[in-house]
């Protein structure tokens, strides 16, 4: 496993949409050390998850996990390591809520979008068994945040641009509301 170089806003691979993988991709080694290659790299960068286009491959591989205390997301609830491959995903409903996120990959800076507020996501893990999963809330955030990204959308497209705030702005202005917001949030669907 190696951490690898996140790719920033502007670098082509992270507007294309990320291919598909076969059964036999899969199980090769280069996959198999993409992901781990992931985790490691999501988790050097105290990251919610990662997509493989991230650091530059093009293929629909991403992982989400959410650890305890978080210094980065501290206020998103905890959510176990997951990879998927080939995601795809659904809107449980018509509602959203406004989340502010920020992204590896543009970094330093944060903004407030709609993210629906409950998704069905089916995929494949790591060794090709299929899953079908409901995440809610803030969760429901990060996988539609990870499935954006193997699409060749950055949250930059979908926020509202008057919201835009570098880190230390956010934690200045904006921080406190949001915590506010996502605090009732959780406590309503528990994620």
């Amino acid at each position: 496993m190696s951490v690898r170089g996140v790719v920033a806003i502007g670098d082509p691979v992270l507007r294309e949409r990320a291919r598909d993988l076969g059964p036999d991709e899969i199980a090769s080694p280069e996959i198999q050390t993409l992901i781990d290659d992931l985790i490691e790299t999501k988790r050097a960068t105290n990251g919610a998850g990662i997509a493989a286009n991230q650091v530059g491959e093009a293929v629909r591989v991403a992982v989400v996990e959410v650890e305890e205390g978080n210094p980065r997301y501290p206020y998103k609830p905890p959510e176990p390591l997951t990879v998927m491959i080939n995601p795809v995903l659904e809107p449980l409903g018509e509602e959203t809520v406004e989340i502010n996120e920020g992204c590896l990959s543009v970094p330093d800076l944060r903004g407030t979008l709609p993210r629906h507020l409950a998704i069905r996501i089916r995929y494949l893990d790591r060794f090709g068994d299929e899953r079908d999963e409901v995440k809610r809330g803030l969760t429901a955030g990060t996988f539609q945040h990870e499935v954006d990204h193997l699409d060749g959308v950055l949250f930059v497209d979908r926020a509202d641009p008057r919201t835009f705030a570098t880190w230390e702005q956010f934690d200045r202005y904006q921080r406190d509301d949001f915590l506010r917001r996502v605090s009732g949030l959780v406590d309503q669907v528990g994620s």
